[in-house]
Formats: structure tokens, sequence, C-alpha cells
């Protein structure tokens, strides 16, 4: 496997890998990971579909890209997926699977479409004061100290940010700061977590500095992300033939483990209380995703809290028993033995009450019902004690939403904390208690605020232990590489798999680690799609510095004559007009 950019390779199809024929391929999970390596071992690897199984322990796939109805709770959605324009690996899939929403066209076509259409971002960040507009202008706000810190992780080596809190690497003026407030709500980092990940974040976005105030740098789908992402990739998948087993919970895998050389040679399984398993020889093929941000997730309803669930954990056991078998296997809970630290709850709100439409309105500056752009992305309560941040995407967000209702999610950070209205921990709080505390930051009246959560919204709930686990503090090892050193066999995809060339928490991670896996183990004859090479871009890393300086000039140290020379060594050359054009000298 290899790496690559350009248009030579991205155009290329690769040619049918020899032995193919005689391969099987089995997944563990059903998540985008899984369901993206068996689209790449049918696309790019010419394997029949048939010859494909994935095993799930729920009844339903997509992990954590859901978006379901229930009947009795209503529209429930744990959480929302931003994407940009260089999620290369995604687009490189979705440019192959065709979209249930327009005739002739795949799912990158209507994405590409739509955001071209209906392009996005935020015309109101932050609210203080029960809805007014916080007033942060754009800016990051960022003291000369706070600019420093952020270029010292950025020109870290890796080795020096494993195991370290971004509060060990930050100040108070940098966590008092804009910035603060726009990257820990967008990507739910909190002070505690890993430094590593944050500078890896930087990298990865350098290029979209300029967009965290007002979101212009992402994009988003039409629907739910299920019923935009998933749908259509299991619908492909289903029509080549894929098997899916349900209610499989896959409990265990055995290895035959020598110098030099290791093969799986037994899944393990259990379905409608019975075991049972497959043999595994060097020709089949076995893809894993280990861990889960979603796991034990537990659902209230309106009138019923989500309940924190510390419980057995199916997919950290399993990491668990197959990690004791070999060092390289990953070490599970340096991520999934941390609740306290990698919770946090979000609810989705389905409105009935037409009055709470014309709050939403007031603070994002658009009609809701207009079935383009709403929000734009998470509004953040500013002054709220939960850190509650909440978003409308575009309206319906399911396809069989009554015309006449709004679904927006809402999360906090802070979730052990009592609220400003409710006067209790959100952890602690029903789906009416959650709107009744939402209401109050719309700014909504606040003798209004019983009557219209009682009976003017449906509330969901949803606690979710491990949701930020990915973000505490590692070393190399902590995650096992995509394929292991010496694997003939298998894989481990997903979040805490490996790659060493991108950053986690993102639909394209959730990619890109089965494409390394597939091409890798199939020996494919095409390059992997490489991570945009902003980091290296000196007209990025030029106009990411005027962004976070706030578009403040650069003062040259030292006395003013000593300035001039040093400008008239630049001056009427290429650095001088780079500095220029992004407004670091004037």
């Amino acid at each position: 496997m290899y790496y690559s950019s350009g248009n030579y390779e991205a155009f290329a199809r690769p040619r049918k890998p020899e032995g193919v024929d005689d391969k099987t391929a089995w997944f563990v999970g059903s998540g985008l990971a899984a369901l993206a390596g068996a689209a790449f071992l049918i696309r790019d690897g010419h394997m029949p579909g048939n010859k494909i199984t994935i095993l799930e322990r729920l009844e339903i796939s997509g992990g954590a890209l859901d978006g379901i109805e229930d009947p009795d709770k209503g529209f429930i959605i744990r959480g929302g997926r931003e994407m940009e324009d260089h999620f290369e690996c995604l687009w490189d899939l979705y440019r192959s699977i065709p979209s249930l929403e327009v005739e002739g066209a795949s799912v990158l076509d209507e994405f590409y479409w739509l955001d071209k259409d209906d392009p996005n971002y935020s015309l109101q960040r932050a609210t203080v004061k029960r809805g007014e507009d916080a007033h942060t202008g754009g800016l990051f706000a960022l003291s000369e100290k706070a600019q420093k810190e952020i270029v010292k992780v950025f020109l870290a080596s890796r080795e020096e940010m494993e195991g370290k809190r971004i509060y060990e690497v930050f100040g108070k003026d940098f966590f008092a700061s804009n910035f603060w407030m726009y990257w820990r709500t967008m990507f739910a980092f909190e002070e505690w977590h890993s430094a590593l990940e944050m500078k890896l974040y930087l990298h990865r976005f350098i290029h979209h500095i300029g967009g965290l105030p007002d979101f212009s740098a992402l994009k988003f789908t039409k629907y739910n992300q299920y019923e935009s992402l998933v749908l259509p990739l299991r619908t492909w998948l289903l029509d080549h033939g894929v098997v899916f087993q349900f209610s499989t919970e896959v409990t265990d895998v055995d290895f035959d483990i020598s110098p030099g050389r290791k093969q799986a040679t037994r899944i393990h399984w259990e379905r409608d209380g019975a075991k049972g398993g497959v043999d595994l020889g060097p020709d089949d093929l076995l893809f894993m995703t280990i861990g889960s941000l979603t796991e034990n997730s537990h659902s209230g309803d309106h009138r019923t809290p989500a309940v924190l669930d510390e419980g057995p954990a199916p997919a950290w056991d399993l990491w668990r028993s197959i990690a004791a078998k070999d060092p390289s296997f990953g070490h599970p809970d340096v991520f999934g033995s941390h609740i306290p630290e990698t919770k946090w709850e979000s609810a989705t709100v389905t409105t009935l009450d037409k009055r709470i439409p014309g709050y939403i309105q007031k603070i994002c500056k658009r009609d809701p019902f207009s079935g383009k752009v709403v929000t734009g992305g998470i509004v953040t309560v500013k002054d709220s004690s939960w850190l509650m941040s909440w978003t409308v995407n575009r309206q319906p967000h399911f396809k069989q939403q009554p015309k006449d209702q709004i679904v927006a999610w809402v999360y906090a950070l802070f979730v052990e904390k009592p609220g400003d209205y409710v006067k209790k921990p959100m952890q602690e709080c029903t789906g009416e208690e959650i709107t009744q505390e939402w209401l109050y930051h719309l700014g909504v009246p606040v003798k209004e605020i019983p009557e219209i959560a009682a009976t003017g919204a449906k509330t969901v709930p949803v606690m979710m232990p491990y949701v930020t686990s990915f973000f505490m503090p590692r070393k190399a090892g902590d995650r096992p590489d995509v394929v292991p050193a010496g694997s003939v066999n298998f894989a481990f995809i997903g979040q805490f798999a490996e790659s060493g060339r991108d950053c986690i928490f993102t639909t394209e991670y959730s990619v890109r680690t089965p494409m390394e896996a597939v091409y890798t183990l199939l020996g494919i004859e095409r390059g992997v799609p490489e991570v945009f090479n902003s980091t290296y871009d000196v007209r990025k890393l030029l106009a990411a510095t005027s962004r976070l300086r706030d578009g403040e000039e650069i003062h040259l140290p030292g006395p003013p004559l000593l300035r001039k020379l040093l400008l008239k060594k630049i001056d009427d050359t290429e650095i001088d007009d780079l500095f220029r054009e992004y407004q670091l000298l004037q």
C-alpha cells in the first residue's frame, strides 16, 4: 500500500488483484468503517459481494451514524457529522455510490450540488444573556502568549505531546479566548483531553482556521447522517450481494502468532443465545472494528432521564480480549476505562409548539422551514453552566418528518453541573427538563417555559459513556496499526486503529482506515489518497497566522531603523508579496 495525490492516481481503476477469487472477507461491526471496507473490496478489489459477510450485534447498521424515529420516544440523533472539501477518502468512496434522491447521480454529486446551491455558514455562532448575540465579531481574541502556545504545540514533535493533556500545554489566556470556545464546542475537546490530538487537529484543519467563527469551512448532508450516508451505501452493498448477519455478537478472535507472522484463525460469536463461529484460513480476510464511541448509549425520553450505563461493554471487552494476545494489538483501557472523562450527553428536540421556531429564527436569522441552511452549525450558549450548544440543520432532517416540526440537536460538555434554569445537572434531567433549559437560553419568557416544554416538544436525551474516549491522552502503540506487522489476513479499522496519516472523530478517518486495510491485504495497485497537505503549504500557514492574530500586523522586534532595513531586504520579493497578501505586513 502507498499514498498518492493528484488526478493520475485519483481516476485510475486498479486491475483485479491476483488470487482474489479464492478469498472471503468478514467484518466485525457494521459502522461506516465496515461498510466502506466492503465497498472497497468490491469496487477496487473486484471481490464478489456474496463472499463478504458483515457481523453486527445490533439489528441495524451504521454505528455512530444514526438517525431513527422511535415510535414511542420520537426522532433520535446521537450526534452530527461535519464534513469539508478535503475528506479525500470519503469522497473517493461516495463518488461510486448511487444517490437515492437524484437519478443518475452519485452521493457525492448530490452532496456537491446541494452545497453549491446552499453553502453553509453561520450568522450567529454564540449567544449570551438568553439569546442575545455574544458579539464575538468573528475574532479569536488570542493574547500574544496564547498565540505562542499554539505555535509551540504546532511545531512540537508527536513524541513531545504524547501522554500530555491540553491543560498542560496551554495557559489561562488561551482558555479564556474565543478560539478555545469555538474549538472545544465544535470538536468536543475538554481541557483534560489529549494534547497530541489537539496538535493533530491543528495540522489537519489549519486551512480552515479562518472558518471556525462562522462555520463557512463546513458542509452538511441534506438529511440526517443515516439516511444521507449509511442508507445509500448499505443499499449498494446489498445490491452487490453482501451478507449482513445482525443480532450477532462477536466475542473473541483466535490468532496463530509466530515470529514475523500473524494469522486470524477463528471468529467466535453468539447469536440468539447460541455460540457459533467460523474458522479462517490465510485467504479468509478479517476486518475488525475495535472500540466504540457509542457503546452503551442509553436514551431516556421526554419524561425519563437517560442513564449512565457503566456495565459490560461488548465492543470494548472484545478489544480487551484481542489485545491480550499480542502487544501490537493496542491498549484499549487507555481509552475505554475513563468514563467520567469521556462521557457527555446529547438530546434530540422535536418541536410541536409553533412558538418555538420563532425563537430559533431570531437567533439564527434564517427561516427554519426554508429547507435551506438554518443555524449553519452549532450555536454555543457561551454563558451556559452546562456549556450547551445546539443546532438546527436543513429541515426536514428526516424524510418522514412532518412539515410543521423542527428537529434540533442539543449537547453539553459539562453534564455534571447544575443548569441555569433547571438547577439540575443535565445527566439527571428528563427530556422535558432539558427542553426547559434550552428554551431558557433561546430567550423564551420564563413564565411560558414550563407549558411549552411540557407539551410543545418531544425530547429524547442520550447519555454516551465513551463518546470522547479517543481523545484520552495516548502514546505510540496504544492504538494498533491498521495492518499490524506480520499480519497475513486481518486488519483493524475504525477510530481506534492507527493510520498515522489523519486525525480521528471524523467520517474521513472511518473511511481511510478500511481503505488502507483493503489496499494492503489485497495489494491493490492504486494509491490511498494522501491527506490534504495544508500543513505544508506556506500560503495556508500565512492565512492561518493572520486569522489567529485577528488581522493584526506582525511587529518586528528591535528599533525602527533595524525594522526598516529588514523590510527592505524582502521588498519586491515573493516573501513580501505573500506577507502583504495575507495582511501580516502593511
